[in-house]
């Protein structure tokens, strides 16, 4: 009677397209015919048997939200997962569909009452979509450009010689006249549309190998550049190194370090964030630091799931659970130690009214809410506004908005609104995609507002230099 009900139930989650795959697929119909999970780490029975159904998750998930379907939110897939352990779904494209649309924001990890691990099975599930579920040509291509290119800053930085020509000779004025690179490929796009303005700051992420601390050590600490955060916003990079020497802090950034393995990672890309993992550890191995400090949430989550990421490695497994457990957020760090650099008013008169937008990796992957917060109320004359929908993702997701351009529009334009209704004069955000998807929609919707990183909020509080907001 059991096997029966959970049959119905999972027969229930699946879509009219799925049915209909298998009505036109009888050989399909029986289970030992159907595609199945590999047996490398598929999802944990185990873990997938702690949800309990109670839906608490359905409000909180951005992708049901938007879609409306239960094989979009995370009890659905969770039932997704158990039918194709069981031999009642299939692994193909009509069930992976329903795991692609998945953000991974973790928003779910925080409302369940009975701490599934949503993103272990998730993140399970990915890796065997991609070793078994074939994807058409363009699926591919896209993916093979993004996993070839976003996680290697040198190889990033060779192709923004032709988007700065693309930008500055009036190309990118005229496809946007045309409109017809939306109609040709929505993705490619997607792409375009968050392409910042590029400038000379791209072409330049020189760091000396240590900076000493301002005044007495305090501590001796590593820095992580990132990828997208070392070319697109290498200012921020340079204020949290500022920040952190003003702070007694001794800054070490070793030359071999390179992605941190979030993309990869995040999409089930698993032999190559592995062998990312091991880049990183190893660029640190010798450094004698007190703590690894990364200032993009997105990094930070991973960083500090290495130990996950290379537990099947016998040379780097115990290696990788110490080094996770030395990464720290830089706005967690600093929350821990104390700022003992005095800070200044950021605006004349003192009162800037400012938002600050939480990264879904920082509030539901690290569980860092408070303390960004809590910096940015030392800075005198800071007010704080909390807009409606906080926890709700703001579409970036990695490189979600490039692989689900539909989903991820309408989450951007939501979050934006959301932003701009609290009134505030700025907008503060930890984390690059975040960043750039939000910029994206604040230009959409004709708005003018500043954006930047905490860090550079503090780094020009403690230099005491005054914000003009215009120009932000």
């Amino acid at each position: 009677m059991q096997t029966s009900k959970k049959q119905t139930q999972n027969s229930e989650l699946i879509s009219a397209k799925d049915s209909n795959f298998l009505s036109q697929n009888p050989h399909l119909q029986s289970e030992e015919f159907f595609p199945q999970f590999d047996p490398q780490n598929p999802p944990d029975p185990g873990l997938i048997n702690t949800c309990v159904h109670c839906g608490f998750c359905l409000a909180t998930c951005p992708s049901y939200r938007v879609l409306g379907k239960e094989t979009d939110s995370p009890r659905g897939r969770i039932y997704l997962m158990d039918a194709i352990n069981q031999g009642d779904a299939p692994l193909a494209e009509v069930t992976s569909q329903h795991f692609d649309t998945c953000l991974g924001c973790l928003a779910c990890v925080t409302a369940c009452p009975s701490g599934v691990k949503y993103d272990q099975l998730i993140g399970a599930t990915r890796s065997q979509v991609e070793r078994n579920v074939p994807r058409n040509l363009g699926d591919r291509l896209l993916r093979a450009l993004i996993f070839n290119l976003f996680p290697y800053p040198e190889r990033l930085k060779i192709l923004l010689v032709p988007l700065f020509a693309y930008q500055k000779l009036g190309i990118k004025a005229l496809v946007q006249a045309t409109g017809l690179l939306p109609k040709v490929s929505p993705r490619l796009a997607a792409m375009e549309s968050i392409l910042p303005e590029i400038n000379a700051s791209f072409f330049s992420d020189d760091f000396p190998l240590v900076i000493p601390a301002q005044g007495e050590k305090r501590y001796r600490v590593g820095v992580i550049l990132g990828c997208v955060q070392r070319l697109f916003f290498s200012g921020v990079n340079q204020a949290t190194v500022r920040v952190l020497t003003a702070n007694g802090c001794e800054v070490v950034i070793p030359k071999g370090q390179g992605c941190c393995a979030a993309l990869p990672a995040h999409q089930g890309q698993t032999t190559q964030a592995q062998a990312l993992a091991r880049q990183m550890i190893d660029s640190f191995a010798d450094t004698a630091v007190d703590a690894v400090i990364i200032n993009a949430a997105g990094c930070g989550h991973t960083l500090k799931e290495y130990g996950h990421i290379l537990q099947d490695d016998p040379l780097y497994r115990e290696t990788a659970q110490a080094f996770a457990a030395q990464v720290k957020d830089v706005q967690e760090f600093l929350s821990e130690i104390g700022l003992s650099a005095p800070l200044s008013p950021l605006v004349d008169p003192e009162t800037l009214t400012m938002v600050y937008q939480d990264a879904c990796h920082l509030l539901h992957g690290q569980k860092i809410s408070a303390q960004p917060r809590q910096l940015l109320q030392q800075i005198p004359g800071v007010q704080l506004r909390e807009p409606m929908d906080a926890a709700l993702c703001c579409g970036s997701a990695g490189v979600y908005n490039l692989l689900q351009p539909e989903v991820a529009e309408e989450l951007g334009q939501q979050k934006v609104e959301n932003l701009m209704n609290t009134g505030a004069d700025l907008i503060a955000s930890s984390n690059p995609g975040c960043s750039l998807q939000i910029k994206k929609h604040l230009q959409l919707q004709g708005r003018s507002i500043p954006l930047m990183h905490p860090i550079e909020l503090l780094d020009y509080s403690i230099r005491g230099e005054k914000l003009d907001l215009s120009d932000c």
